[in-house]
């Protein structure tokens, strides 16, 4: 089925989009391109005015910091959060004017990844946007880069993009690069690169396909939009990769009869909303290693993680935490939330859950984590 058909059916219902701008699309060795900012915040505002609700992800506020102040051309942690610091005015300063031409107000919104993991701190952020979104503001979002030194040296804002289009339930996440969409191979090294126009199957698809790393102004090359993709697309949002200084290209992207680089369907079966959080949003704070059963109890058999399963504990991890799944040959297959602490598991670990309250002298629950905290990561061959 061609793009256009796909876009009828997902991204004509789209009513509320997050839309990711890279640093390459914002910025050049000489700062930031306001003519870029200006000509996209326009499409915004015409997409705006049609009653679609627009969250931005925007990246460039390192690129800017380097930019103006030369000093701060070093690699160190340090350096790029100084330049974060002095270039976020710069960006915000930039998406503010541009649509300030259109009376439409911004609201800057600031998250680190700890911000989408705690419950609390991410309803609180849901609700601010929300807030914003009825008040007719532009939320625009990026990353914490002057205090989250964990989010600098790991993170990106293509990843940051899917979890905030989870957040607040986008149907669509359209991110805006410096390529023209998902290709067959590295455009810098094969002449034959094409653009592939519809990705039907996430999950199939997306697997082998060459990434190209990422340019002097960016952090995430292809290898990270495709991650963001595959997020955003179990949570059932669609995605578009696209080309973001092509002229109109947002204009074209919601545009059912227009093609627009590259659109990856959502999946099939769609991760409920905790079951997301728990697979993208939570880091793992430690690891069980479980036997052959328990892997195709959990797995295959929609069944709970008993203390029979446990065969080793890794990790100083907390009751609540999430933890990673280890099949026999010790590779991840899924993410749950454990009912106990690492150092309580170990005690249990082998035994039948009734034994429990002898062991630890007290009992939370029969289950080391429970199917609905489960999350299936990786079938099991």
């Amino acid at each position: 089925m061609s793009q256009l058909n796909y876009k009828e059916s997902t991204v004509a219902r789209a009513r509320r989009i997050v839309i990711k701008v890279g640093s390459a699309v914002l910025s050049d060795v000489d700062g930031l391109r306001v003519d870029v900012i200006e000509q996209l915040a326009a499409q915004i505002e015409s997409a705006v005015r049609a009653g679609q609700e627009i969250v931005i992800v925007t990246s460039g506020a390192v690129a800017a910091g380097r930019a103006r102040l030369s000093k701060l051309h070093g690699a160190t942690i340090a350096a790029r959060q100084a330049a974060a610091a002095t270039g976020q005015i710069d960006l915000m300063s930039a998406w503010a004017s541009a649509f300030g031409a259109h009376d439409r107000s911004v609201a800057q919104i600031l998250l680190t990844h700890q911000d989408l993991a705690e419950r609390r701190r991410r309803q609180n952020a849901n609700q601010t946007i929300a807030e914003l979104l009825g008040a007719g503001v532009i939320p625009i979002v990026n990353e914490n880069d002057t205090v989250a030194v964990e989010e600098i040296r790991l993170g990106d804002n293509d990843v940051l993009s899917s979890l905030v289009a989870s957040l607040v339930q986008a149907q669509l996440l359209i991110i805006l690069s410096d390529v023209d969409g998902v290709l067959t191979g590295n455009p810098r090294e094969r002449s034959d690169a094409r653009l592939i126009p519809v990705i039907s199957d996430p999950e199939a698809e997306m697997r082998g396909l060459v990434a190209e790393n990422a340019g002097p102004l960016g952090s995430g090359g292809m290898a990270t939009k495709l991650k963001a993709a595959r997020q955003a697309t179990r949570a059932g949002i669609a995605v578009i990769i696209a080309r973001g200084r092509e002229a109109g290209i947002v204009t074209a992207a919601l545009d059912p009869a227009r093609n627009a680089g590259t659109l990856i369907v959502p999946a099939g079966v769609r991760l409920k909303s905790r079951k997301h959080w728990i697979a993208f949003a939570l880091r793992p704070a430690g690891s069980l290693a479980v036997d052959k059963g328990a892997a195709d109890a959990l797995c295959n058999r929609g069944r709970s993680l008993l203390p029979s399963g446990v065969r080793e504990v890794r990790g100083d991890f907390g009751g609540g935490d999430c933890v990673s799944l280890l099949d026999p040959d010790g590779v991840e297959f899924g993410r749950g939330l454990v009912n106990y602490p690492a150092s309580d598991v170990m005690k249990v670990a082998g035994r039948r859950s009734t034994e429990i309250p002898t062991l630890l002298g007290y009992k939370v629950a029969d289950e080391i984590i429970h199917r609905d905290n489960f999350v299936l990561m990786k079938e099991i061959a």
